[in-house]
């Protein structure tokens, strides 16, 4: 088993990016893609680790459930620019079968807040930390309404990539 440290790095690197800006969103939008409906907006973004605090259950022992992490990521669209920042909190729900965690994650972009909610699974498998799928659960301002999905892929150190299907 990997360290609570290694396992809610994963976690935390993986919500951490999750929007952008109006602005920003229609230039990084993809029309082509298989998940792309009318009325959809597709939207990538690369989210980098900025703070991270692990909260464990035992310090310094095994993980448990119950250990929570609590982070805050900086967001860029594909070009390197910062669209924004999120954070949010996980807490460990399993630690057998790899391990999984319950995440909350609120996303400040201008325009608005996007706050997404769901499960990532294998969070305490060696290796990378795992791709995951969360549900988009509301929004305010640009986001008002909004629902969809965020799949995120680990592509580097601390860097996700995320792809943002907003349902408007």
């Amino acid at each position: 088993m990997r360290s609570i440290r290694a396992a809610c790095l994963g976690t935390a690197t993986a919500l951490v990016t999750l929007l952008a800006c109006a602005p920003v969103a229609a230039a990084a939008t993809d029309t082509d893609s298989a998940h792309a409906r009318a009325g959809d907006q597709v939207i990538t973004l690369i989210g980098h680790l900025a703070q991270q605090t692990r909260f464990p259950v035992n310090p310094g022992g095994s993980p448990a459930q119950g250990d929570r992490t609590v982070f805050r990521s900086d967001l860029f669209d594909e070009q390197g620019n910062q669209v924004g920042e999120t954070g949010g909190t996980c807490t460990t729900t399993r630690v057998d079968n790899g391990g999984e965690e319950e995440c909350v994650v609120n996303y400040n972009l201008p325009g608005g807040q996007l706050t997404v909610q769901g499960m990532v699974f294998g969070i305490l498998n060696p290796g990378p930390p795992p791709s995951f799928d969360n549900a988009i659960t509301g929004g305010t301002g640009t986001f008002d309404r909004t629902r969809g999905s965020v799949h995120a892929d680990t592509i580097g150190m601390g860097t996700r990539r995320f792809t943002i299907d907003l349902d408007h």
